[in-house]
């Protein structure tokens, strides 16, 4: 669930989920539902077949749906509930819905007998983005659909109604970070939330292998979500490919205390170096401790202590590359992206899951052999 105003905070997600399942109008115009299997947004009121909660991500505003990559739904029609008392955004609602190549432009709207500024002024206080703006997302969505399909990039710019090429490109690289041609015949990069007994997470893949790992709240995050699109040339989108499943169910049994072993394929976005330092932090067992110097000796580089350090913090999959395994020399628990107090119970958890795999194999080990 994305951020809620501070006049209205939003319950959690399971609420929400029945909301929708009961079509409860309380929170119509304060929550959206995003259906990951459709990639549409509805209010909570949509009188179309629900989906399943692991489908589902709430938002709590139209720009926050637009901008994870969700359309609105054509059955309860978001965006015109939400602008329905304001006439000039219902008119410009159905013209784009029944122009929806068309290349729109500020004259457009003053040879229809409107203010730009007053339509800029209502899309904003309504869906947080312009006129302009969902239009160009609209005809850029095509596009992009048509790329990651393998189609050329003028083949897409033609379906995105873009006249000249330098227009599509410009378009494309300012609206979603990249050019074009960065994501054609590629699969999107795609996210999903996994719930922990110690937060939220974010798991971000490709259909072979788990790109990154961590704490939703991790003020680094946002950036490295952005090094990351910009590594692979690729957008994020919400969704779920197999290796997310895999992350998913290898951390319940984690959490559960039956198994420290991961082994979902992982794509180490980094140096030689550091994915070599990497390598290090899931050598170290569960329930052991190491510090930064005795991980530089163990890679053959024992003055690079420093550069150990910073691969260590660079670690884009938390938990399955151990970086919280490292301490400082005296035993402290230094820093971690994810917060002291994570580092110290998975830490904790570790060592009684370490002496749980001990105590099993004493048990075993004293059994009576047969014969």
């Amino acid at each position: 669930m994305d951020n809620a105003p501070l006049l209205f905070q939003l319950p959690d997600d399971d609420t929400l989920y029945r909301a929708l399942l009961e079509r409860d109008p309380a929170y119509d115009g304060f929550a959206f539902v995003g259906v990951k299997s459709t990639g549409v947004f509805c209010r909570l009121t949509c009188a179309a077949r629900k989906p399943k909660r692991e489908n589902t991500v709430f938002f709590s505003s139209i720009k926050a749906c637009v901008e994870a990559g969700f359309r609105a739904c054509l059955r309860c029609r978001p965006l015109e509930q939400t602008g329905a008392q304001e006439p000039l955004v219902k008119q410009l609602l159905a013209l784009l819905e029944h122009n929806a190549d068309k290349r729109w432009y500020e004259g457009d709207l003053i040879e229809l007998g409107f203010d730009p500024s007053t339509v800029r002024r209502a899309f904003k206080r309504h869906f947080g983005v312009t006129f302009l703006e969902m239009a160009r997302l609209r005809r850029i969505g095509e596009g992009m659909q048509q790329l990651a399909g393998g189609a050329s990039v003028i083949d897409a710019q033609i379906s995105a109604s873009f006249d000249s090429d330098s227009g599509f490109r410009s378009a494309f690289t300012r609206l979603l970070g990249q050019p074009p041609s960065n994501l054609r015949g590629r699969e999107l990069l795609k996210a999903d939330w996994l719930q922990t007994p110690i937060g939220v997470m974010l798991a971000v893949a490709d259909a072979q292998a788990l790109h990154l790992l961590e704490f939703f709240d991790r003020p680094a995050l946002a950036t490295e979500l952005k090094r990351l699109q910009e590594h692979t040339g690729s957008t994020i989108g919400f969704g779920r490919f197999a290796p997310i499943d895999q992350i998913e169910s290898e951390l319940r049994r984690f959490f559960a205390g039956e198994s420290a072993s991961f082994t979902t394929p992982l794509a180490l976005n980094a140096s030689a170096f550091t994915r070599t330092v990497w390598q290090a932090l899931r050598a170290i067992p569960p329930g052991v401790t190491r510090s930064y110097a005795e991980v530089a000796s163990s890679i053959g580089s024992a003055s690079a202590v420093r550069a150990v350090a910073r691969a260590n913090g660079a670690n884009q999959i938390a938990i399955v590359i151990a970086c919280h395994r490292v301490i400082g020399s005296d035993g402290s628990l230094t820093g971690y992206g994810g917060g002291l107090w994570r580092k110290r119970w998975l830490l904790e958890h570790e060592r009684r899951l370490y002496a749980q795999v001990q105590a099993r194999q004493h048990l075993r080990a004293d059994e009576p052999v047969a014969g």
